[in-house]
Protein backbone atom coordinates (compact mmCIF):
# COMPACT_ATOMS: atom_id res chain seq x y z
CA UNK A 1 0.00 0.00 0.00
CA UNK A 2 2.80 2.41 0.97
CA UNK A 3 4.69 1.69 -2.24
CA UNK A 4 1.53 2.46 -4.23
CA UNK A 5 1.14 5.80 -2.45
CA UNK A 6 4.79 6.54 -3.04
CA UNK A 7 4.40 5.64 -6.71
CA UNK A 8 1.45 7.96 -7.10
CA UNK A 9 3.36 10.71 -5.30
CA UNK A 10 6.30 10.44 -7.70
CA UNK A 11 4.03 10.33 -10.73
CA UNK A 12 1.73 13.11 -9.61
CA UNK A 13 4.66 15.37 -8.82
CA UNK A 14 5.11 16.24 -12.51
CA UNK A 15 1.59 15.76 -13.85
CA UNK A 16 -0.34 18.85 -14.98
CA UNK A 17 -3.39 19.74 -12.93
CA UNK A 18 -5.58 19.12 -15.98
CA UNK A 19 -4.67 15.42 -15.91
CA UNK A 20 -5.21 15.11 -12.16
CA UNK A 21 -8.62 16.81 -12.35
CA UNK A 22 -9.84 14.41 -15.03
CA UNK A 23 -9.73 11.53 -12.54
CA UNK A 24 -13.02 12.62 -10.98
CA UNK A 25 -14.40 14.76 -13.79
CA UNK A 26 -18.14 14.79 -14.51
CA UNK A 27 -20.72 16.26 -16.86
CA UNK A 28 -21.82 18.74 -14.20
CA UNK A 29 -18.25 20.02 -13.82
CA UNK A 30 -17.91 20.27 -17.59
CA UNK A 31 -21.05 22.42 -17.88
CA UNK A 32 -19.74 24.74 -15.16
CA UNK A 33 -16.36 24.92 -16.89
CA UNK A 34 -18.01 25.84 -20.20
CA UNK A 35 -19.96 28.70 -18.58
CA UNK A 36 -16.87 29.97 -16.74
CA UNK A 37 -14.65 29.61 -19.80
CA UNK A 38 -16.97 31.61 -22.05
CA UNK A 39 -17.32 34.30 -19.39
CA UNK A 40 -13.61 34.77 -18.82
CA UNK A 41 -12.95 34.49 -22.55
CA UNK A 42 -15.15 37.53 -23.18
CA UNK A 43 -13.42 39.38 -20.34
CA UNK A 44 -10.01 38.50 -21.77
CA UNK A 45 -10.83 39.86 -25.24
CA UNK A 46 -10.62 43.63 -24.55
CA UNK A 47 -7.74 43.15 -22.11
CA UNK A 48 -5.68 41.16 -24.61
CA UNK A 49 -6.14 43.81 -27.30
CA UNK A 50 -5.40 46.67 -24.90
CA UNK A 51 -2.24 45.05 -23.55
CA UNK A 52 -0.97 44.37 -27.06
CA UNK A 53 -1.63 47.89 -28.33
CA UNK A 54 0.00 49.41 -25.25
CA UNK A 55 3.03 47.18 -25.90
CA UNK A 56 3.47 48.64 -29.38
CA UNK A 57 2.00 45.68 -31.28
CA UNK A 58 -1.22 45.02 -33.18
CA UNK A 59 -4.43 44.12 -31.30
CA UNK A 60 -4.57 40.68 -32.88
CA UNK A 61 -1.16 39.81 -31.39
CA UNK A 62 -2.74 40.03 -27.94
CA UNK A 63 -5.67 37.83 -28.96
CA UNK A 64 -3.32 35.25 -30.49
CA UNK A 65 -1.28 35.27 -27.29
CA UNK A 66 -4.30 34.89 -25.01
CA UNK A 67 -5.69 32.10 -27.18
CA UNK A 68 -2.51 30.02 -27.53
CA UNK A 69 -0.92 30.58 -24.13
CA UNK A 70 -4.27 30.49 -22.35
CA UNK A 71 -4.87 26.98 -23.64
CA UNK A 72 -1.33 25.72 -22.92
CA UNK A 73 -1.06 27.24 -19.43
CA UNK A 74 -4.34 25.60 -18.43
CA UNK A 75 -3.44 22.29 -20.08
CA UNK A 76 0.13 22.03 -18.78
CA UNK A 77 0.17 24.14 -15.60
CA UNK A 78 -0.08 23.16 -11.96
CA UNK A 79 -3.12 25.21 -10.90
CA UNK A 80 -6.76 24.12 -11.14
CA UNK A 81 -8.32 27.44 -12.15
CA UNK A 82 -5.39 29.54 -13.40
CA UNK A 83 -6.04 31.66 -16.51
CA UNK A 84 -2.99 32.60 -18.56
CA UNK A 85 -2.35 35.26 -21.15
CA UNK A 86 -0.80 38.71 -21.63
CA UNK A 87 -0.87 40.86 -18.50
CA UNK A 88 -0.38 44.49 -17.57
CA UNK A 89 2.92 43.77 -15.84
CA UNK A 90 4.49 42.92 -19.21
CA UNK A 91 3.25 45.98 -21.10
CA UNK A 92 6.08 48.42 -20.47
CA UNK A 93 8.75 45.69 -20.51
CA UNK A 94 7.55 44.41 -23.89
CA UNK A 95 7.30 47.95 -25.27
CA UNK A 96 10.90 48.57 -24.23
CA UNK A 97 12.12 45.38 -25.90
CA UNK A 98 10.25 46.15 -29.13
CA UNK A 99 11.63 49.71 -29.19
CA UNK A 100 15.22 48.51 -28.87
CA UNK A 101 15.29 45.11 -30.60
CA UNK A 102 12.20 45.10 -32.81
CA UNK A 103 9.47 42.45 -33.04
CA UNK A 104 11.97 39.72 -33.95
CA UNK A 105 13.89 40.57 -30.79
CA UNK A 106 10.68 40.33 -28.75
CA UNK A 107 9.94 36.88 -30.16
CA UNK A 108 13.48 35.73 -29.38
CA UNK A 109 13.25 37.17 -25.87
CA UNK A 110 9.93 35.42 -25.26
CA UNK A 111 11.35 32.05 -26.31
CA UNK A 112 14.43 32.58 -24.12
CA UNK A 113 12.22 33.51 -21.17
CA UNK A 114 10.09 30.42 -21.78
CA UNK A 115 13.17 28.20 -21.70
CA UNK A 116 14.27 29.84 -18.43
CA UNK A 117 10.83 29.21 -16.91
CA UNK A 118 10.96 25.53 -17.88
CA UNK A 119 14.42 25.25 -16.32
CA UNK A 120 13.17 26.91 -13.12
CA UNK A 121 10.31 24.43 -12.95
CA UNK A 122 12.32 21.30 -13.76
CA UNK A 123 15.04 22.18 -11.23
CA UNK A 124 12.46 22.71 -8.47
CA UNK A 125 12.92 26.47 -8.19
CA UNK A 126 9.19 27.12 -8.26
CA UNK A 127 9.07 26.92 -4.48
CA UNK A 128 11.98 29.37 -4.12
CA UNK A 129 10.63 32.20 -6.30
CA UNK A 130 7.97 33.03 -3.71
CA UNK A 131 10.68 34.09 -1.25
CA UNK A 132 11.45 37.25 -3.23
CA UNK A 133 10.89 40.13 -0.74
CA UNK A 134 7.43 41.67 -0.87
CA UNK A 135 8.80 45.28 -1.02
CA UNK A 136 10.62 44.36 -4.25
CA UNK A 137 7.47 42.90 -5.83
CA UNK A 138 5.32 45.82 -4.68
CA UNK A 139 7.84 48.43 -5.86
CA UNK A 140 8.01 46.80 -9.27
CA UNK A 141 4.22 46.58 -9.69
CA UNK A 142 3.81 50.20 -8.50
CA UNK A 143 6.35 51.38 -11.06
CA UNK A 144 4.84 49.37 -13.89
CA UNK A 145 1.34 50.62 -13.01
CA UNK A 146 2.44 54.27 -13.22
CA UNK A 147 4.22 53.66 -16.53
CA UNK A 148 1.21 51.87 -18.02
CA UNK A 149 -1.11 54.69 -17.01
CA UNK A 150 1.25 57.26 -18.55
CA UNK A 151 1.19 55.42 -21.89
CA UNK A 152 -2.63 55.61 -21.99
CA UNK A 153 -3.01 59.36 -21.43
CA UNK A 154 -2.81 60.10 -25.17
CA UNK A 155 -5.73 57.83 -26.11
CA UNK A 156 -7.66 58.54 -22.91
CA UNK A 157 -7.91 62.23 -23.80
CA UNK A 158 -7.70 61.82 -27.58
CA UNK A 159 -4.54 63.92 -27.85
CA UNK A 160 -2.97 64.55 -31.26
CA UNK A 161 0.62 63.45 -30.86
CA UNK A 162 2.63 61.87 -33.65
CA UNK A 163 5.05 59.98 -31.40
CA UNK A 164 4.95 59.39 -27.66
CA UNK A 165 8.50 59.46 -26.17
CA UNK A 166 9.70 56.32 -24.43
CA UNK A 167 11.32 58.03 -21.44
CA UNK A 168 8.81 58.83 -18.69
CA UNK A 169 9.62 62.50 -18.09
CA UNK A 170 9.95 63.28 -21.80
CA UNK A 171 6.63 61.51 -22.35
CA UNK A 172 4.88 63.60 -19.71
CA UNK A 173 6.40 66.79 -21.16
CA UNK A 174 5.20 65.89 -24.67
CA UNK A 175 1.72 65.02 -23.42
CA UNK A 176 1.49 68.32 -21.55
CA UNK A 177 2.52 70.20 -24.69
CA UNK A 178 -0.21 68.39 -26.66
CA UNK A 179 -2.91 69.02 -24.05
CA UNK A 180 -4.63 71.77 -26.11
CA UNK A 181 -5.51 69.12 -28.72
CA UNK A 182 -7.61 67.02 -26.33
CA UNK A 183 -10.91 65.63 -27.56
CA UNK A 184 -14.04 66.00 -25.44
CA UNK A 185 -15.71 63.03 -27.13
CA UNK A 186 -12.75 60.71 -26.61
CA UNK A 187 -12.46 61.82 -22.97
CA UNK A 188 -16.16 61.16 -22.35
CA UNK A 189 -15.87 57.68 -23.87
CA UNK A 190 -12.84 56.89 -21.69
CA UNK A 191 -14.41 58.25 -18.51
CA UNK A 192 -17.66 56.40 -19.20
CA UNK A 193 -15.66 53.19 -19.68
CA UNK A 194 -14.00 53.61 -16.30
CA UNK A 195 -17.32 54.40 -14.61
CA UNK A 196 -19.05 51.36 -16.12
CA UNK A 197 -16.24 49.07 -14.97
CA UNK A 198 -16.38 50.45 -11.43
CA UNK A 199 -20.18 50.15 -11.31
CA UNK A 200 -20.06 46.56 -12.56
CA UNK A 201 -17.58 45.66 -9.86
CA UNK A 202 -19.68 47.37 -7.17
CA UNK A 203 -22.87 45.63 -8.27
CA UNK A 204 -21.42 42.12 -8.61
CA UNK A 205 -18.03 40.54 -9.08
CA UNK A 206 -19.64 38.17 -11.56
CA UNK A 207 -20.39 40.92 -14.09
CA UNK A 208 -17.62 41.07 -16.74
CA UNK A 209 -16.89 44.79 -16.44
CA UNK A 210 -14.34 45.11 -19.27
CA UNK A 211 -16.57 43.49 -21.89
CA UNK A 212 -19.67 45.43 -20.75
CA UNK A 213 -17.75 48.71 -20.87
CA UNK A 214 -16.16 47.93 -24.22
CA UNK A 215 -19.43 46.90 -25.86
CA UNK A 216 -21.24 49.94 -24.46
CA UNK A 217 -18.53 52.34 -25.68
CA UNK A 218 -18.44 50.69 -29.11
CA UNK A 219 -22.21 50.84 -29.58
CA UNK A 220 -22.35 54.45 -28.39
CA UNK A 221 -19.48 55.55 -30.64
CA UNK A 222 -21.01 53.84 -33.67
CA UNK A 223 -24.62 55.00 -33.36
CA UNK A 224 -23.81 58.49 -32.09
CA UNK A 225 -21.24 58.91 -34.89
CA UNK A 226 -18.61 60.07 -32.41
CA UNK A 227 -15.42 61.47 -33.88
CA UNK A 228 -13.01 59.18 -32.01
CA UNK A 229 -10.14 56.99 -33.15
CA UNK A 230 -10.97 53.28 -33.35
CA UNK A 231 -9.10 50.01 -33.77
CA UNK A 232 -10.08 50.10 -37.44
CA UNK A 233 -8.84 53.64 -38.14
CA UNK A 234 -5.49 52.98 -36.46
CA UNK A 235 -4.77 49.36 -37.35
CA UNK A 236 -7.14 48.60 -40.21
CA UNK A 237 -9.12 46.13 -38.11
CA UNK A 238 -8.39 42.58 -37.01
CA UNK A 239 -7.99 39.81 -39.59
CA UNK A 240 -10.43 36.93 -39.39
CA UNK A 241 -9.29 33.33 -39.21
CA UNK A 242 -6.54 31.37 -37.51
CA UNK A 243 -3.11 32.86 -36.81
CA UNK A 244 -0.31 31.63 -39.04
CA UNK A 245 2.29 29.28 -37.61
CA UNK A 246 5.82 30.53 -38.29
CA UNK A 247 9.12 29.82 -36.57
CA UNK A 248 10.56 33.14 -35.28
CA UNK A 249 13.72 34.42 -36.92
CA UNK A 250 16.77 33.85 -34.76
CA UNK A 251 19.44 36.56 -34.83
CA UNK A 252 22.58 35.40 -33.01
CA UNK A 253 23.77 39.00 -32.72
CA UNK A 254 20.78 39.84 -30.48
CA UNK A 255 21.23 37.02 -27.97
CA UNK A 256 23.67 38.83 -25.69
CA UNK A 257 21.58 42.00 -25.55
CA UNK A 258 18.42 40.00 -24.82
CA UNK A 259 19.78 38.04 -21.86
CA UNK A 260 18.82 40.76 -19.38
CA UNK A 261 15.32 41.37 -20.78
CA UNK A 262 14.71 37.59 -21.05
CA UNK A 263 15.65 37.14 -17.39
CA UNK A 264 13.33 40.02 -16.45
CA UNK A 265 10.43 38.54 -18.43
CA UNK A 266 11.05 35.07 -16.96
CA UNK A 267 11.22 36.27 -13.35
CA UNK A 268 8.22 38.53 -13.78
CA UNK A 269 6.30 35.67 -15.37
CA UNK A 270 7.30 33.29 -12.59
CA UNK A 271 6.35 35.70 -9.81
CA UNK A 272 3.01 36.65 -11.32
CA UNK A 273 2.07 33.05 -12.18
CA UNK A 274 2.81 31.86 -8.66
CA UNK A 275 1.06 34.85 -7.07
CA UNK A 276 -1.98 34.18 -9.23
CA UNK A 277 -1.88 30.48 -8.33
CA UNK A 278 -1.81 31.37 -4.62
CA UNK A 279 -4.85 33.60 -5.09
CA UNK A 280 -6.54 30.77 -6.97
CA UNK A 281 -5.81 28.35 -4.12
CA UNK A 282 -7.17 30.76 -1.54
CA UNK A 283 -10.48 31.27 -3.37
CA UNK A 284 -11.04 27.73 -4.64
CA UNK A 285 -9.61 25.89 -1.61
CA UNK A 286 -7.06 24.00 -3.70
CA UNK A 287 -3.27 23.57 -3.70
CA UNK A 288 -1.16 24.24 -6.79
CA UNK A 289 2.10 22.58 -7.80
CA UNK A 290 4.61 25.48 -8.08
CA UNK A 291 7.15 23.68 -10.25
CA UNK A 292 4.60 22.41 -12.78
CA UNK A 293 3.04 25.88 -12.65
CA UNK A 294 6.30 27.28 -14.06
CA UNK A 295 6.69 24.59 -16.69
CA UNK A 296 3.24 25.33 -18.16
CA UNK A 297 3.88 29.05 -18.78
CA UNK A 298 7.40 28.17 -19.91
CA UNK A 299 6.12 25.96 -22.71
CA UNK A 300 3.43 28.53 -23.53
CA UNK A 301 6.01 31.29 -23.94
CA UNK A 302 8.12 29.12 -26.22
CA UNK A 303 5.09 28.48 -28.45
CA UNK A 304 3.50 31.96 -28.31
CA UNK A 305 5.95 33.67 -30.75
CA UNK A 306 5.28 30.95 -33.32
CA UNK A 307 1.78 32.45 -33.64
CA UNK A 308 2.87 36.08 -33.35
CA UNK A 309 2.01 36.32 -29.65
CA UNK A 310 3.44 38.20 -26.68
CA UNK A 311 4.93 36.89 -23.42
CA UNK A 312 2.30 35.47 -21.09
CA UNK A 313 1.83 34.48 -17.48
CA UNK A 314 -0.93 33.76 -14.99
CA UNK A 315 -3.44 36.60 -14.83
CA UNK A 316 -4.76 37.27 -11.32
CA UNK A 317 -7.89 39.24 -12.26
CA UNK A 318 -8.96 36.80 -14.97
CA UNK A 319 -8.23 33.85 -12.69
CA UNK A 320 -10.47 35.35 -9.99
CA UNK A 321 -13.16 35.97 -12.62
CA UNK A 322 -12.86 32.36 -13.73
CA UNK A 323 -13.39 31.07 -10.20
CA UNK A 324 -16.31 33.40 -9.49
CA UNK A 325 -17.92 32.21 -12.73
CA UNK A 326 -17.89 28.64 -11.40
CA UNK A 327 -14.76 27.04 -12.90
CA UNK A 328 -14.11 23.49 -11.67
CA UNK A 329 -10.94 22.51 -13.51
CA UNK A 330 -8.34 23.66 -16.09
CA UNK A 331 -10.89 22.78 -18.77
CA UNK A 332 -12.43 26.22 -18.13
CA UNK A 333 -9.16 27.84 -19.16
CA UNK A 334 -9.11 25.81 -22.34
CA UNK A 335 -12.71 26.84 -23.10
CA UNK A 336 -11.64 30.46 -22.53
CA UNK A 337 -9.03 30.00 -25.28
CA UNK A 338 -11.55 28.41 -27.62
CA UNK A 339 -13.94 31.32 -26.98
CA UNK A 340 -11.28 33.71 -28.25
CA UNK A 341 -10.79 31.48 -31.27
CA UNK A 342 -14.52 31.73 -32.05
CA UNK A 343 -14.30 35.52 -31.81
CA UNK A 344 -11.47 35.49 -34.34
CA UNK A 345 -13.37 33.23 -36.70
CA UNK A 346 -16.80 34.85 -36.54
CA UNK A 347 -16.66 38.34 -35.05
CA UNK A 348 -13.24 39.82 -35.87
CA UNK A 349 -14.58 42.53 -38.25
CA UNK A 350 -16.71 44.01 -35.44
CA UNK A 351 -13.56 44.79 -33.44
CA UNK A 352 -12.77 47.57 -35.93
CA UNK A 353 -15.39 49.76 -34.26
CA UNK A 354 -13.89 49.60 -30.76
CA UNK A 355 -12.79 53.10 -29.68
CA UNK A 356 -9.16 53.47 -28.64
CA UNK A 357 -10.38 55.67 -25.77
CA UNK A 358 -12.38 52.74 -24.39
CA UNK A 359 -9.32 50.48 -24.39
CA UNK A 360 -7.34 53.26 -22.70
CA UNK A 361 -10.02 53.50 -20.01
CA UNK A 362 -9.86 49.75 -19.43
CA UNK A 363 -6.09 49.89 -19.08
CA UNK A 364 -6.30 52.79 -16.65
CA UNK A 365 -8.43 50.61 -14.35
CA UNK A 366 -6.05 47.68 -14.84
CA UNK A 367 -3.05 49.89 -14.01
CA UNK A 368 -4.68 51.06 -10.80
CA UNK A 369 -5.64 47.54 -9.74
CA UNK A 370 -2.23 46.01 -10.44
CA UNK A 371 -0.48 48.74 -8.43
CA UNK A 372 -1.83 47.27 -5.16
CA UNK A 373 -1.78 50.76 -3.64
CA UNK A 374 -3.71 49.63 -0.58
CA UNK A 375 -0.64 47.75 0.62
CA UNK A 376 1.48 50.90 0.82
CA UNK A 377 0.17 52.05 4.26
CA UNK A 378 1.08 48.63 5.66
CA UNK A 379 4.47 48.77 3.95
CA UNK A 380 5.22 52.15 5.53
CA UNK A 381 4.88 50.50 8.96
CA UNK A 382 7.80 48.18 8.21
CA UNK A 383 11.49 48.86 8.75
CA UNK A 384 13.35 51.69 7.03
CA UNK A 385 15.25 49.06 5.04
CA UNK A 386 12.03 47.60 3.61
CA UNK A 387 10.75 51.07 2.76
CA UNK A 388 14.05 51.96 1.06
CA UNK A 389 13.99 48.74 -0.97
CA UNK A 390 10.45 49.55 -2.11
CA UNK A 391 11.32 53.13 -3.10
CA UNK A 392 14.51 52.12 -4.94
CA UNK A 393 12.68 49.36 -6.85
CA UNK A 394 9.86 51.77 -7.69
CA UNK A 395 12.30 54.35 -9.07
CA UNK A 396 14.57 51.91 -10.89
CA UNK A 397 11.62 50.24 -12.63
CA UNK A 398 10.92 53.39 -14.64
CA UNK A 399 14.59 54.18 -15.22
CA UNK A 400 15.42 50.68 -16.42
CA UNK A 401 12.51 50.49 -18.85
CA UNK A 402 13.28 53.97 -20.17
CA UNK A 403 16.89 53.00 -20.77
CA UNK A 404 15.79 50.01 -22.87
CA UNK A 405 13.56 52.24 -24.96
CA UNK A 406 16.05 55.08 -25.40
CA UNK A 407 19.01 52.90 -26.33
CA UNK A 408 17.67 52.45 -29.84
CA UNK A 409 17.16 56.19 -30.32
Amino acid sequence: MSSRVLSFGINDRWLPKSVLCLRDYSLDKFIRDVIAGITVGLVALPLAMAFSIASGLTPQAGIYCAMVTGFLISALGGSKTQIGGPTGAFVVVVAGIVAVHGVDGLFMCTVMAGILLVILGVTGMGSAVKFIPRPVVLGFTNGIAVLIASTQIKDFFGLHLQKVPGEFWLRMKALAAASPTWSLQATLVAVATVVVMLVCRAVSGRIPGPIVAMLGATVAAYFLKLSVETVGTRFGGIPSGLPHLAIPRWHASLVHGLLGPAFTVAMLGAIESLMSAVVSDRISNDHHNPNVELIGPGVANIVSPMFGGLPATGAIARTATNIRAGAQSPVAGMIHALTLLCVLLFAAPLASYIPMAALAGILMVVAYNMGEWREIPQLLKLTKTDISVWLVTFALTGLRISRWRLRRA
